[in-house]
């Protein structure tokens, strides 16, 4: 039985050397289309397949990337990822997606497999504030960008929206609408995305001169349900609030959907804000109002630079901070009263 087609095959077939079947297969430029044509022919017709584990030993890279998410059914992450693969693609790289379920056991554990896998950088989204084996790696120089999250460290790469403007920005629309009884969907503050995030809303209330109402204040772990059900107990409660910030789009769907199941009217009874501006927020039936994270040129910018730093052409001494800013869409779930 033949052996593995190999390099020296195709050469052999397209009657050329092996170092232009290399060029070819690397897209060198300057190599004559004609030259070109004959080996990719001399591929096709041979069934050759490139023996990956061989180039990225010869090499020391892998062409391949990590991209580790929190929660891959949130559409902002799903959304952000298939920008990232997209590009990553169009670069010639593979991409491996780790989903942690928000785990930070489950983030350290993909962190060492991905480093096992030899995958030439690490993307994350959502990391722990204080997570030590990130700053493991920033020190150890592994190229790694921080996507939509913060981590305070002298060598950290993250790109993000100001956070902290965005909630700021979500408290003042509806206070601006005559809302004084907002409440607000935090999540966990273990992440310093949602952190500033906190911190926005309240400075905002402070700002204002509305007192905070702890009552209105949902700070457990982003689930749908548990969401739900906060929702329906405050809007069943007799000091409902008029009004309602989510720190995601897809926990406001869930602040929405209870107000449906209690035959209360948005916008008209109440007001809803959500954070990240997904496909989803867009559709004409929900017209969710919403804080716009440009995910797209997050996306790209993400991946950009940490190819960057693969190829060793970004400093790693001194890691680079980008926040770009958010913006207000205004839509069909908020209303003045």
């Amino acid at each position: 039985m033949k052996g593995r087609i190999s390099a020296y095959d195709v050469a052999e077939k397209a009657k050329v050397s092996q170092s232009t079947v290399s060029r070819v297969l690397n897209n060198y430029p300057h190599i004559k289309e004609t030259t070109r044509k004959k080996v990719l022919k001399a591929i096709e017709e041979l069934g050759f397949t490139r023996d990956e584990i061989a180039r990225s030993l010869a090499s020391n890279k892998t062409r391949t990337i990590g991209l580790i998410v929190g929660d891959i059914t949130n559409p902002f992450f799903a959304e952000s990822a298939k920008v990232i693969t997209g590009k990553a693609q169009e670069m010639q790289y593979d991409v491996i997606l780790c989903n942690t379920n928000h785990s930070e056991e489950n983030l350290n554990k993909y962190i060492q497999t991905l480093k096992g896998k030899r995958v030439d950088g690490i993307i994350i989204a959502a990391a722990n504030k204080d997570n030590e084996q990130i700053k493991e790696l920033y020190n150890q120089g592994f190229p790694v960008v921080l996507f939509n999250s913060i981590l305070e460290h002298q060598k950290a790469n993250y790109i993000a929206v100001d956070n902290y403007k965005g909630a700021k920005l979500a408290v003042e629309h509806l206070y601006n609408l005559n809302h004084r009884k907002i409440a607000y969907i935090a999540g966990p503050s273990a992440y310093v995305t949602t952190h500033l995030r906190n911190l926005g809303y309240q400075d905002a209330l402070k700002e204002l001169g509305i007192a905070i109402n702890t009552d209105y204040i949902y700070s457990q772990n982003f689930s749908y349900n548990e969401v739900y059900q906060f929702t329906k107990k405050l809007l069943k409660s007799s000091n409902r609030p008029t009004g309602f910030f989510a720190a995601s789009d897809q926990m406001a769907l869930a602040v929405l959907d209870a107000a449906a199941s209690e035959n209360i009217k948005v916008p008209q009874e109440l007001s809803v804000v959500g954070f990240d501006d997904i496909d989803l927020a867009k559709n004409q039936y929900i017209g969710l109002t919403t804080i716009t994270q440009p995910k797209e040129k997050m996306a790209t910018l993400v991946l950009e630079k940490l190819l960057l730093l693969i190829e060793r052409t970004e400093n790693q001494e001194e890691g680079f901070r980008i926040i770009l800013e958010p913006d207000l869409v205004q839509r069909k779930t908020t209303a003045s009263i």
